[in-house]
């Protein structure tokens, strides 16, 4: 990608969002002071044309540890930063619930990404209008197939007669839809699913490790760009799996050992965006969050030196993906 293409940082000294869990109780969306905005929060635009969203996005799924209380404040904490894209998913527990009517007084402002694990119409449907109720909403900016792994299982299954994509084919007609991606987790089932239907997203690993020591994720990003196909990038900050018995588990309370030292964190993040991503959801932790948007206004390209580092840090590492088969 061409330096011009990247975005320039901001001015330095922006305040990072700090996702607390110890948030006050009384703090609401819209009882919140209103802070400063010190700076433009980096954005890219999805599509060719399409909105400019914020290179870091709200992950829904931190809200699931969080009250009611202490996610509005940083609901409306991360509006004001100037995070712009919030994602978001039936299966994050009652994540929904609780961004819905924090999000509320903003939703105007904001791109909104939903999505679903059904591959059965009526069961899409179901999901959808469930969603559209918990988050307060008529329609979604973005709406996902959640997760395709396989491809018989989950990408044959959605495109069949009766099959999720027909369902939401029509919700996109009828404009309560305004774009239609979907996530995957193997590049067989990401490949499969570009040949059936011209999405305008995929979510997918991008991820330095998986990347340059098992050649994860190449396929899968050249195919989107030949199709003009955004980018979404997911687990940009993982590391590692957990080692059995590594107390790393409670800092970090994911399935995964985040990059968590900011210099690794940054080589790691500048990888990724360097792929061609509009934009990437980091994990479910206050912590890797936090960091993530201090590190976003440096966005940089990565340089081949860089990358060299990566790769020899790459193959000291069990990357997570590809997944291992099962036996």
């Amino acid at each position: 990608m061409k330096r011009r293409d990247f975005i320039k940082a901001s001015t330095a000294g922006a305040t990072a969002v700090a996702i607390s869990e110890a948030a006050p109780a009384a703090a609401t969306a819209t009882a919140t002071a209103p802070e400063k905005k010190t700076s433009e929060f980096p954005k890219r635009t999805f599509g060719k044309n399409g909105p400019k969203l914020s290179v870091i996005t709200f992950p829904g799924l931190v809200l699931r540890k969080l009250t009611q209380e202490a996610g509005n404040k940083v609901v409306a904490r991360s509006v004001q930063r100037g995070i712009n894209y919030y994602d978001v998913a039936p299966a994050y527990g009652d994540a929904e619930i609780k961004l819905g009517p924090a999000l509320a007084p903003y939703r105007k402002k904001v791109f909104l990404a939903c999505k679903t694990k059904m591959r059965d119409a009526a069961g899409a449907k179901m999901e959808f209008e469930r969603s559209l109720k918990r988050l307060q909403t008529d329609h979604f900016d973005l709406y996902q197939m959640h997760v395709l792994t396989d491809v018989e299982k989950d990408v044959k299954a959605a495109f069949a007669k009766g099959g999720a994509m027909e369902y939401l084919i029509e919700q996109k007609k009828a404009g309560r839809i305004r774009y239609l991606g979907f996530s995957a987790h193997t590049e067989e089932a990401a490949l499969a699913a570009m040949e059936l239907f011209k999405f305008d997203s995929v979510m997918f690993p991008i991820n330095f490790a998986s990347w340059l020591k098992a050649g994860f994720g190449p396929k899968v990003v050249d195919k989107a760009k030949a199709s003009g196909t955004s980018i979404i990038g997911i687990k940009t900050f993982a590391r590692r799996r957990w080692k059995k018995g590594d107390p790393g588990r409670k800092r970090f309370p994911i399935w995964y050992e985040p990059t968590h030292e900011p210099a690794e964190a940054s080589l790691a993040l500048n990888f990724a965006m360097s792929q061609g991503l509009t934009a990437t959801v980091p994990p479910a932790s206050t912590e890797i969050h936090k960091l993530a948007l201090d590190l976003a206004p440096k966005i940089r390209e990565i340089t081949p030196a860089e990358t060299a580092k990566l790769k020899a840090l790459a193959k000291t590492l069990t990357p997570l993906f590809p997944h291992k088969p099962k036996k």
